[in-house]
C-alpha cells in the first residue's frame, strides 16, 4: 500500500499559524524527527504493517538520532532532558508522518515507559537497565491491563509471590504496546489483598522462564504497532528487580498516568491537524460537478467550523504542555485534555472522511487510516468515560 500524493500534503501554510510553546532548540529538534522519520521509518513502513511490527533496529537508529532515550540521565547515556516540550515535539512530527504508526513505540517507550525507569529505580536498577534504554538495545513496555479488568486496575489479579529473594509471578496481561519486541516488561502484580495497597511494580526480563508472548494482536487500525498478550507462569523474577516499595504499584501508576494522558492528547492535536491540511489540500484538487469539492458551500462551512475547533483546541493543550513542562499539570486537567482532544480526533477525522468520498474509504489514501487508526485513542491510557469521571468527582459530583 502507498499513499497518494494528496494524502502524503503535510502542510499547507496559513492554516494554523506560528505558536510560542517551543523556542529555537525544540525546531531544531522538530528538523531531526522529520529527517530521521523520511529516512528510518517510511520505506520499511508497508513492511512493517504486513508483518504487524516494526524491526528492533528502529529504536536503535533512534537512539543514535537523539530521539529515543533523551530524557535519561546522562550518566546513563541519555541526554539528561527534562522538558516535556521535547518530547510533545516528537509526538507531533510522529503523528504527521505517513509512517505514524510504526513509529508509535519509539514515543510510547518516551513518554510512557521510561518515567518508570527514571523515576522509581534505585541507583542499581539505574545501572543495570538505563544505559541498554539509552541505547535502544533494551526495548521497554509497561503491562497493566488484563482480560478480566479494561480500565479497573485496581481489579487486575495477576500475582507476585514472595519466595525467598524472588517472587513467582503468573497471571497474564492483553493490549501491551511493544509487547512483542520488549526486552524489559513493567508489569503491575498483586503482591496483597488490599485493592489499591496490593499493588506492586515489577521489572519481568523477556528471557526469563515461565514467560511467553501471545500472539500479536490483529487490530483495525495501528498495523505496524504490536499489541500483545503477555503470559506468567511461574516466572521467577528477582526481588530486586522491584519498582519502589512493595504496595506501591497504584501510585506510581496514578503518577505517571498523567503524562502519558496529556501524550496521548498532544499526539490527537497534531493528528487533527495533519488531517485537516491534508484534507483542505485534497479539496482544493479534486473535482465533482464541474467544479472543486472545497468551492461547494458545504465543504467551506464544515472546514471552517473544524480549523476554528483545532485552533481552538491548540492553545488549550498547549497551555498545558506548557504547565506539565513546569511540573503543574494534575491528573485531572490531563484526564480531560485526553477526553477532549481524542473525541474531537475522532469526530474530525469522520467529517474529512466524508469529504474525500469513496476515494476515502480506499487504504490507498491517508484517510481512511487516520479514520482506522483514530479509534482506538477514545480508549487506550483510560477510555472517555473514565476521563470524565474522573473530572466530574473532582466537581464534588
Amino acid at each position: 500500500m502507498t499513499y497518494t500524493s494528496a494524502s502524503m500534503s503535510t502542510s499547507v501554510p496559513g492554516i494554523f499559524g506560528g505558536r510560542s510553546l517551543y523556542d529555537a532548540d525544540h525546531e531544531l529538534l522538530r528538523q531531526t524527527v522529520r529527517a530521521f522519520a523520511d529516512k528510518h521509518a517510511a520505506p520499511h513502513a508497508e513492511r512493517w504493517r504486513a508483518e504487524g511490527k516494526v524491526d528492533r533496529e528502529l529504536f536503535r537508529e533512534a537512539a543514535r538520532a537523539g530521539i529515543l532515550g533523551f530524557n535519561i540521565p546522562e550518566e546513563y547515556g541519555g541526554g539528561g532532558v527534562a522538558d516535556f516540550r521535547f518530547n510533545a515535539v516528537i509526538a507531533e512530527e510522529f503523528s504527521r508522518h505517513p509512517a505514524s504508526d510504526g513509529l508509535a513505540g519509539v514515543g510510547l517507550s518516551n513518554d510512557i515507559v521510561v518515567p518508570y525507569f527514571t523515576g522509581l529505580t534505585n541507583d542499581e536498577q539505574k545501572a543495570r537497565w538505563l544505559p541498554g534504554i539509552a541505547a535502544g538495545e533494551l526495548i521497554v513496555a509497561v503491562a497493566m491491563t488484563e482480560p478480566g479488568t479494561g480500565s479497573d486496575l485496581a481489579g487486575l489479579t495477576t500475582t507476585a509471590v514472595r519466595d525467598g529473594d524472588s517472587y513467582l509471578v503468573n497471571g497474564s496481561k492483553v493490549f501491551i504496546s511493544n509487547g512483542q519486541n520488549a526486552d524489559l516488561v513493567v508489569t503491575a502484580v498483586r503482591t496483597g489483598p488490599d485493592r489499591h495497597g496490593g499493588i506492586s511494580l515489577l521489572v519481568v526480563e523477556a528471557d526469563r522462564p515461565g514467560f511467553a508472548r501471545g500472539r500479536n494482536l490483529e487490530k483495525i487500525g495501528l498495523h505496524a504497532q504490536d499489541t500483545s498478550e503477555l503470559f506468567f507462569q511461574d516466572v521467577r523474577v528477582p526481588a530486586a528487580n522491584l519498582l519502589g516499595a512493595e504496595g506501591s504499584g497504584f501510585k506510581s501508576l496514578m503518577r505517571n498516568l498523567a503524562q502519558e494522558r496529556i501524550s496521548i492528547a498532544a499526539n490527537a492535536m497534531a493528528s487533527i491537524e495533519g488531517v485537516l491540511e491534508r484534507t483542505v489540500a485534497y479539496v482544493k484538487e479534486r473535482k465533482a460537478f464541474g467544479r472543486t469539492v472545497g468551492s461547494f458551500q458545504n465543504t467551506r462551512f464544515q472546514l471552517a467550523e473544524m480549523v476554528t475547533t483545532a485552533r481552538v483546541g491548540r492553545t488549550y493543550i498547549d497551555d498545558l504542555l506548557a504547565r506539565h513542562s513546569r511540573g503543574e499539570l494534575g491528573p485531572v486537567d490531563a484526564a480531560a485534555a485526553k477526553a477532549w482532544a481524542t473525541e474531537h480526533y475522532v469526530d474530525i477525522v469522520g467529517r474529512c472522511f466524508q469529504l474525500h468520498g469513496a476515494y476515502g474509504y480506499m487504504l490507498e489514501y491517508r484517510i481512511a487510516h487516520d479514520y482506522l487508526d483514530s479509534r482506538i485513542t477514545t480508549v487506550y491510557g483510560g477510555t472517555t468515560e473514565i476521563m470524565k469521571e474522573i473530572v466530574a468527582r473532582d466537581l464534588g459530583l
